[in-house]
């Protein structure tokens, strides 16, 4: 019954902040959702191939800046840190529609925003999972995190209808603006959390920005026997869902004849999975345990996108894409809060920003390279065939969960006498 209760109770003021400033923040960057591609297509007459090396350059240049950023945040204040990736963020995105007021927007510019954006969201990343862990108790870490995973859901069911009625009513660069304002209101927010943050103390000595340091986080990651399988497991799994999104688009809206209205549809209701998936998630690890649920969860993610090369046009067809999207966003939903408490109980206090860099740097770099990977692909063996494969693929990727507690229980030790 104490669990129970415990839910639904306030996790306090801290989190409540770093609540809403992560809310604020998630919407804008959901109602964003792909603008960039739509300003280079509306505004600059961008070609498929333009607009496809905006999106692979600027994610993979953004995480090789990140790189060295990891250690250089490990041992500074996190706070601090994320108000100042929050400005950043908000300055960058502000030059763009600065530049088309003045008449002087260039891919150029886009791509340099989209580099700087993506490095300074792996920062605020960094930093962000080490200061929830500071905020809040561990037994609490499961409701934080799933509390934090269902307003990604919800902001991503409401932000990009609103996103497209707004850029309808007023131009192609009203939803930047709304995502710059949304950082400022995230950088005000993580500034009132307010209390003296400690100075994270260094356990080890000074490196700089020497080979050691950078690859630290990779180092922790591949040498632990729980992180590394669900390290594996996870940039794999998330970056072939993302090489097959484009296709999907182009299988949908151009082969099958779809609607744009339908093509968004499609994708908008299934969120109300990872909404449901984020709820259950604590129920779940109070009933069944944590490992059989993350082995659980992230086995049956892999099993819905084989269903995406069998869509065919029409009702059926919409409602085929729709049943797929939702069970997988349910599983993605329940997994994705028990990986991040998970991963976050198994980690270094020292270790944390550094950890979350490197996972998120390597999770960005595979994601461009299976997207123009995939691309080629279905260039050359067709489109649906291309998503077959991933499909196919992404069936075996549940080898590489950890099957056994044993190398758990070992690390909890270890992380403990660390931390």
């Amino acid at each position: 019954m104490g669990r129970g209760v415990s839910v639904r109770r306030s996790l306090g003021r801290p989190f409540g902040l770093l609540w809403a400033a992560y809310g604020v923040s998630t919407f804008g960057t959901r109602l964003a959702f792909d603008a960039f591609p739509l300003i280079a297509v509306l505004v600059l007459h961008a070609g498929p191939s333009e607009v496809a090396a905006l999106a692979a350059a600027g994610l993979a240049v953004g995480a090789a800046v990140a790189v060295p950023l990891g250690p250089w945040v490990e041992f500074r204040r996190k706070r601090p840190v994320m108000v100042a990736m929050d400005l950043i963020r908000c300055a960058a995105l502000l030059s763009v529609p600065a530049a088309f007021a003045l008449g002087g927007l260039t891919l150029a510019q886009l791509l340099i925003v989209s580099v700087v954006v993506a490095a300074a969201d792996i920062t605020f990343i960094a930093a962000s999972g080490a200061c929830l862990k500071a905020l809040v108790p561990r037994e609490d870490l499961l409701v934080a995190n799933g509390r934090l995973e269902a307003t990604t859901w919800t902001a991503t069911v409401l932000g990009p209808p609103v996103g497209g009625a707004a850029i309808g009513l007023f131009g192609p660069v009203t939803t930047v603006v709304a995502d710059a304002v949304s950082y400022l209101l995230s950088a005000v927010g993580i500034r009132a959390i307010g209390g003296k943050e400690p100075r994270p103390v260094r356990t080890d000595p000074p490196q700089g920005f020497r080979a050691g340091a950078l690859l630290e986080g990779w180092r922790y990651i591949l040498t632990s026997p729980v992180l590394r399988p669900l390290f594996l497991n996870t940039v794999l799994v998330n970056g072939l869902i993302m090489a097959t999104s484009p296709l999907l688009a182009v299988l949908m809206l151009g082969h099958l004849g779809f609607a744009a209205w339908q093509y968004g549809l499609a994708f908008a209701v299934p969120c109300v999975g990872g909404l449901i998936g984020s709820r259950l998630a604590r129920r779940l690890v109070a009933r069944y345990g944590q490992h059989r649920v993350l082995l659980t969860a992230g086995a049956l993610r892999a099993c819905w996108s084989l269903g995406l090369a069998f869509v065919g046009p029409g009702a059926a067809g919409l409602v085929l894409v729709m049943a797929v999207e939702f069970g997988l966003i349910m599983c993605v939903g329940v997994y994705n809060p028990v990986l991040a408490t998970y991963r976050l109980e198994h980690t270094a206090t020292d270790r944390v920003a550094r950890t979350l860099s490197a996972w998120s740097v390597t999770g960005k770099l595979t994601t461009a390279a299976l997207t123009a990977l995939w691309g080629l692909l279905a260039a050359l063996t067709g489109t649906r065939t291309a998503i077959a494969l991933a499909g196919l693929l992404m069936l075996a990727t549940p080898l590489l969960l950890p099957r056994h507690e044993r190398a758990r229980q070992d690390e909890r030790g270890s992380v403990g006498t660390s931390a």
